[in-house]
């Protein structure tokens, strides 16, 4: 496989069309949103006709090369999907955070549209998220787990399982407000919450395994966007518990670098995490959850649309005095800013300012 082109991954579509949005939003270079619309309309095209072939609004994934993934989304190991009892899920599958993904894809993607004055489009891909996030609700909501299930298997059966993925739901927006809280709850409970980071299965199901590559282990990208995700809900003092969590864990490693993942062991005092033995170190999303984590406890959103930078409900660490963002780009413009504790508040402070851009501070 490393040797020649292989395309499991049901997620990596929807996935270019947010991450396209999201640059949008960062530097309003609407050049670039121009010459990336050919290929963002052929994403939109694949998710429509390719990755709903039933067409009940959820993208599933199935394995059609015999010695292909089992699994397509970012848990690919062959014991990552399951339902309650422990038996595995049977395809096609439809996973809660692709389900997600598809949702911010076609925000993102309207958002581009409009800019590019196709209002009509614009229009029409926010009417299907819209549709798709009830959908989603009615389809993967679990009252009696509090939160959403893992996945629906290819008779349309629940995956009744807690696990990390339904936090990734509050990262792409598309969980109902009303389940935030909940789903909060279940996150950060211990079965759930190493105090390290969030374990991708819940301790209490049957399947967990605190050495289990995806279940039961703690990938600090997941917890990051998790973290993320808390934050947009108004969860900022749970993102500030995850990111001091991963903070400890991250001092305990060699040089300080945060590892693809490590086991999902319940954090004990006066000792590190427990290093997982197959982890890559450095590894690119690990280290870029450092970022996601400050902009979660910050509420940091950059809209270089309207060149302005918001900071809602913004919390620094026990851990930290101050944290400083150096030459943040918004859309041309340039800002040093500092984030400070100022007795039991905290405070915000422009140290540099190039060009017009705003900074507001949301309480």
């Amino acid at each position: 496989m490393p040797f020649r082109r292989y395309y499991g991954a049901v997620d990596a579509t929807p996935l270019f069309i947010m991450l396209a949005g999201e640059y949008f939003r960062r530097t309003n270079d609407i050049e670039l949103a121009r010459a990336l619309w050919p290929h963002l309309k052929a994403a939109l095209d694949w998710i429509h006709r390719f990755g709903d072939r039933d067409a009940d609004r959820f993208v599933e994934y199935q394995r059609r090369a015999s010695d292909g993934l089992l699994h397509q989304g970012w848990k690919d190991s062959d014991d990552a999907i399951v339902h309650a009892d422990g038996s595995p899920a049977k395809g096609p599958i439809a996973l809660a955070e692709v389900q997600g993904y598809v949702y911010a894809a076609w925000r993102s993607a309207a958002l581009i549209a409009r800019a590019l004055g196709r209002s009509e489009l614009a229009q029409d891909l926010e009417g299907r998220a819209e549709l798709l996030r009830a959908r989603f609700d009615e389809a993967f909501w679990c009252e009696e787990l509090g939160t959403y299930a893992l996945a629906l298997d290819g008779d349309k059966k629940a995956c009744r399982v807690r696990t990390s993925n339904a936090g990734q739901c509050l990262f792409s927006g598309i969980a109902l407000p009303r389940r935030a809280t909940r789903i909060a709850r279940t996150l950060l409970s211990p079965e759930s919450f190493s105090g390290w980071g969030v374990r991708t299965l819940a301790a209490n199901e049957v399947r967990y395994n605190p050495m289990g590559y995806h279940t039961g282990a703690v990938w600090p990208h997941d917890t990051a966007l998790i973290a993320l995700g808390l934050a947009r809900y108004g969860h900022t003092e749970a993102a500030l518990g995850i990111f001091s969590g991963l903070l400890s864990a991250g001092l305990s490693f060699d040089l300080h670098r945060m590892p693809e993942l490590f086991c999902g062991f319940p954090r004990v005092s006066g000792e590190g995490p427990v290093r997982h033995p197959v982890a890559c170190a450095p590894q690119a999303w690990a280290a870029g959850s450092v970022l996601l984590l400050l902009q979660a406890c910050l509420g940091l959103e950059v809209d270089g649309i309207g060149r302005r930078v918001v900071l809602t409900r913004p919390q620094v660490p026990v851990e930290l005095e101050e944290i400083r963002i150096h030459d943040l780009d918004v859309g041309g413009a340039r800002l040093d800013l500092s984030v400070y504790r100022e007795g039991n508040d905290v405070a915000v402070r422009v140290l540099r300012r190039e060009n017009d851009v705003q900074v507001i501070v949301m309480p």
